[in-house]
């Protein structure tokens, strides 16, 4: 709703919107990485309040005509598989295409018929029994590791494996299962390109950086590496912000690998899927939440909002740095000079001021923001 009970206009959500479901992300700011399902993914958070930032890190390239899948796909004519490894459901769909555009669909769906057939995930599943094949396998927390593991305790000395590529090569596994003295056929379905337009993901590294946005998702462990990338010098502060004040979510445990090498800790939902990660996301955002009581008054701090009394009241981030910076040491006084490293650069005292004042009238509530003659500002304790 709008409040308009005198001085500016702002939007606020009363404490019975803000109980409903399509609130539980309200205040948050949320980036999103991947490409292909952003609009799914990023659909599904709004639906629940939170402000998106889509960035993809990636694109997807398939490459239907490249010499490579050709040449893997003649491999595993000449040489049926033993063991063929689905990893996703769209490599699978992309391969039976490209082989139907080359009039080896069905030599090559014959062949794979009578393999041992992993599939790593659901999608992988689907795409593989659409085909007309069946799965005799899959991993229960859809890893490579429990593949590799899975396999070679069944044996592969001697045996062909043909392994559909997640994007590009992955040679820890190509190399555990060569090391079981199995032959191996890589097959490259699609490839990962950067983004057309690299303006975003470059805007999501200072977001992230500046602990603007409160999350941020990835679907792929490729998007992972994309994003420290484009980070250059500012990886550090990236990587810090991931560490400490950005929860970063991931779909699931393989994408959240290359993070947790870094040591930032991720959360990941017990099924891959984008529902699921938004659920993990409303359960673990409002944990970070900060609360206190000041001057009689109930206060939240959300990522972009404060939840006043019950009601949240969304602050631009000069404001919202500002009471952050007041909370996190309430009945301390704060001098403007204190106050002003934690507003954007370039910015002066009296951009401190200023702050304050939007502050006050966006919390609507008198007494929260004290003056202190001469020394600054503080919330009472």
């Amino acid at each position: 709703m709008t409040d308009r009970t005198g001085g500016p206009r702002r939007t606020v959500i009363t404490a019975a919107a803000l109980a409903a479901p399509t609130a539980s992300l309200s205040g948050y700011t949320v980036g999103v990485t991947s490409d292909r399902r952003r609009d799914e993914l990023a659909g599904l958070l709004q639906n629940r309040g939170a402000r998106v930032v889509i960035a993809p890190a990636l694109r997807i390239v398939p490459i239907a005509d490249d010499a490579e899948l050709r040449a893997a796909t003649r491999a595993c004519l000449e040489t049926p598989p033993d063991v063929v490894l689905v990893n996703t459901g769209i490599g699978m769909r992309g391969w039976l295409e490209a082989a139907e555009g080359w009039g080896l669909a069905e030599p090559l769906r014959s062949a794979l018929s009578r393999a041992y057939l992993v599939a790593r995930g659901p999608k992988a599943r689907a795409a593989t029994r659409a085909a007309g094949l069946h799965e005799q396998w899959s991993p229960e927390g859809e890893s490579y590791e429990e593949v590799v593991e899975h396999l070679t305790a069944r044996g592969l000395a001697g045996l062909t494996v043909a392994m559909q590529l997640h994007g590009e090569s992955q040679p820890e596994y190509t190399d555990a299962l060569l090391a079981a003295s199995a032959r191996v056929i890589e097959v490259p379905v699609y490839r990962w390109a950067p983004p057309l337009d690299p303006a975003p993901l470059h805007r999501l590294v200072d977001l992230i950086a500046g602990r603007l946005v409160d999350a941020v998702t990835f679907t792929s462990a490729p998007a992972v590496a994309a994003l420290l990338r484009a980070a250059g010098p500012s990886t550090d502060a990236l990587l810090d912000a991931l560490r400490g004040d950005v929860l970063t979510a991931c779909v699931g445990p393989v994408t959240a690998a290359p993070l947790r090498r870094h040591d930032i800790p991720v959360v990941t939902p017990a099924r891959a899927r984008l529902s699921a990660l938004v659920r993990t996301i409303i359960d673990e955002l409002p944990k970070r939440a900060m609360r206190l009581e000041v001057a009689g008054h109930s206060l939240v701090l959300r990522g972009h909002a404060a939840i006043v009394d019950g009601d949240l009241k969304p602050l631009a981030p000069a404001p919202m740095a500002v009471l952050r910076a007041l909370a996190a040491t309430p009945g301390r006084v704060l001098s403007r000079a204190a106050l002003l490293r934690t507003l954007p650069r370039g910015a002066d005292e009296h951009a401190v001021e200023m702050a304050v004042a939007r502050l006050r009238a966006g919390l609507g509530t008198p007494g929260v923001i004290q003056t202190v003659v001469k020394r600054g500002y503080r919330l009472p304790a």
